[in-house]
């Protein structure tokens, strides 16, 4: 259909989840076959580390969430305890305390299986959904409906399926689980006490005393709320609240939803709901849109797939070469997936019943069935468009009346700060940050401005009014002045400005790290200056010391998925070449900033590394992950390995060599 697919893994608690809901739902051998099985065993084992245990994500360090779940996960599939795997993996979990240190995420999903007592959980109430949404209220600005998408879409199911309680049969296997992952006997766990419990090597967003005593206190309202208490109706109104919005969830994405998490919680809350229904098993058929088979085995993806994302990075990059029309097929089959993945529609009924942001002319990450419309990924979309429209030359590509819809939506995605969040505008205070409950994930409560998002928005303002402005009619087409996208460029390029580190950096949220994010950094302040007619080349210079200043003896640059944990720049070990990727980023921040101008010999030392580096087929070799989100947790973005060493030398032999 024209995209490029490939491999979104990474994360290791995306496939225990959808195992467990399988095995509790009995529909492990249904939707999972004995191929399919083999193939998640053997990515299981691929990825254990040396010291037993398994991390949160493919390159990191044993946790306790990633080793209980590819524990619980092996031994569904089939793996005996005694097996090598299993043995070893077990050894690091009882070492470092047993199970009851488990993450509250996990917690949940051995909850679920049986494996774990609800009573050993912080409480996830569903009434939460009945709060006030009005911020008038006061208490309206911790309403569900004003936290980040993500962070909002997987408590939806976890506070239902939290409410009701949803346990799988005490199976044979449970009861072997639960004698293998703790230290005491099961029946004599301190329930209460694990609650707030987390091991070491899990820890990055340790809960606040403020949080501890809220938990302490829901905790023990949570009894007035079960059957026959004093409150059972107030939780029978919340159960139906909840399932009224995953329901809405479901319809909307057609049974894929936003990410793994909620897609497979969702689908046991609809197994719930009803066991025979039509919705699990439209749940059930979604499955394999979220699995991918690589040498490592089979996984679960960190979402649908990045179709849409890789294939506009694609465009861009194979056009920037000047060599399109060699690849003419090419270009026209991408064409033709950006014009069909375009969202026509916003959702259904009245958005702000459901805590949804207008979608029409939006781009979303992955597949117009999934539907979710992001800033950045809109903003792509449209600058991919514009340049497929100047290369198929008069045909008509996309419609004004669409790239305007597209522009409608970036420009409501700008916050009062001048900068855009993600999937909405940001709805409530960073204080809510108090009451994230995720050991494991930072900065996850709210939708934050990010200097990716608010790059991509701006460059993509700043390419719509240049392709208006070079259009032969002298009428401006756009229902949008061009005084006014000119001043929402202006407090954009304010806004990035002033998030710039002193060292001349940003910190990148969703790419490793500060080499991806002074990418996006000189990208957007450069377009806003061929707009504006400003001068930031001052804080562009600085940028590219910042850059500089960390080129490596090779050429190129490689920096460690650590800086995305630690916020300080963290150099991949001396020992090992540079990074494809981070190298690629770096040129092309570089010759944003004016480096072939001032000296281009850093930027042919770049182009010499990846030139060298570069495979007899034309592929470039994968190396470390380079991709990240919530801070803490890698993701891999297979195609990226390709697209930007070939989007940063066609740069390079435009503004150097030409």
């Amino acid at each position: 259909d024209g995209h490029w697919p490939g491999d979104y893994g990474g994360p290791m608690f995306l496939m225990p989840g959808l195992i467990i809901t399988c095995y509790v739902t009995g529909s492990l051998d249904t939707i999972l076959d004995a191929a399919h099985q083999k193939e998640m065993v053997r990515y299981l084992k691929n990825h254990q580390n040396r010291d037993g245990g398994y991390g949160l994500h493919i390159e990191g360090h044993s946790t306790m969430f990633g080793s209980v779940l590819s524990y619980v996960s092996l031994r569904i599939l089939g793996e005996p305890a005694n097996g090598e795997a299993c043995r070893k993996c077990r050894k690091w979990i009882l070492l470092h305390g047993g199970t009851t240190f488990i993450p509250s995420w996990g917690k949940f999903w051995l909850a679920v299986l049986g494996a774990y007592s609800w009573e050993g959980m912080n409480p996830v109430p569903p009434e939460f959904w009945l709060l006030p949404y009005a911020g008038s209220s006061g208490i309206g600005y911790m309403h569900p409906g004003r936290f980040w998408c993500h962070c909002r879409m997987v408590y939806l199911p976890m506070s239902y399926a939290y409410g009701a309680r949803i346990t799988g049969k005490t199976t044979p296997l449970v009861k072997e689980l639960r004698k293998e992952l703790y230290l005491n006997p099961y029946d004599r766990v301190d329930w209460n006490l694990a609650r707030n419990q987390c091991a070491k090597a899990d820890l990055y967003y340790p809960h606040p005393l403020v949080q501890d005593v809220l938990w302490w206190a829901l905790y023990k309202f949570e009894n007035l709320l079960q059957p026959g208490r004093l409150l059972a109706s107030l939780r029978k109104s919340a159960l139906a609240e909840t399932l009224k919005h995953i329901r809405y969830e479901d319809e909307n994405t057609r049974f894929v939803c936003i990410g793994p998490v909620n897609k497979v919680m969702n689908m046991l809350c609809r197994w719930h709901e009803d066991p025979y229904g039509d919705a699990f098993k439209q749940h059930a058929a979604r499955i394999p849109d979220y699995l991918w088979v690589a040498e490592d085995g089979m996984k679960m993806q960190g979402y649908n797939g990045s179709q849409l994302w890789d294939t506009t990075f694609a465009i861009q990059a194979v056009l920037t070469t000047g060599l399109a029309h060699k690849v003419d097929a090419c270009v026209r089959k991408a064409a033709e997936y950006v014009e069909a993945t375009q969202v026509r529609e916003d959702c259904p009924g009245p958005l702000e019943d459901y805590y949804r942001h207008i979608s029409k002319g939006a781009w979303p990450f992955s597949t117009r069935d999934h539907g979710w419309p992001i800033s950045d990924c809109s903003s792509e979309g449209l600058k991919a468009s514009l340049m497929l429209e100047a290369y198929l030359g008069g045909e008509e590509f996309i419609s004004d009346e669409r790239l305007d819809d597209c522009v409608n939506v970036i420009l409501s995605y700008q916050n009062k700060t001048g900068g855009w969040a993600t999937y909405e505008n940001t709805r409530s205070f960073a204080l809510l940050e108090l009451i994230n409950p995720a050991e494991t994930f930072g900065d996850i409560v709210i939708d934050y401005d990010y200097v990716e998002c608010s790059s991509a928005c701006l460059t993509a303002l700043s390419a719509f009014i240049l392709r208006n402005d070079a259009r032969s009619t002298k009428d401006w087409t756009s229902r949008f002045p061009r005084s006014h996208l000119k001043e929402v460029i202006r407090r954009g390029q304010r806004f990035i400005g002033s998030i710039q580190k002193p060292d001349g950096s940003w910190y990148g949220s969703w790419g490793v790290c500060f080499t991806y994010a002074t990418w996006f950094g000189c990208e957007g302040l450069h377009a806003a200056d061929q707009i504006l007619g400003t001068n930031s080349e001052a804080q562009l210079l600085r940028a590219a010391e910042f850059l500089l200043s960390h080129q490596r003896p090779d050429g190129g640059w490689g920096e460690s998925y650590l800086s995305c944990e630690l916020k300080v720049y963290s150099q991949l070990p001396a020992g090992e070449p540079s990074h494809i990727v981070n190298t690629s980023w770096a040129m092309l921040a570089l010759l944003k900033s004016g480096q072939a101008r001032r000296d281009p010999r850093p930027l042919h030392r770049a182009a010499k590394f990846l030139m060298g580096i570069q495979m007899p087929c034309g592929d470039w070799p994968q190396q470390h992950i380079s991709g990240v989100f919530n801070r803490n947790c890698m993701i891999t973005y297979a195609n990226y390995r390709n697209i930007f060493p070939l989007w940063a030398l066609g740069e390079y032999k435009h503004a150097v060599l030409q």
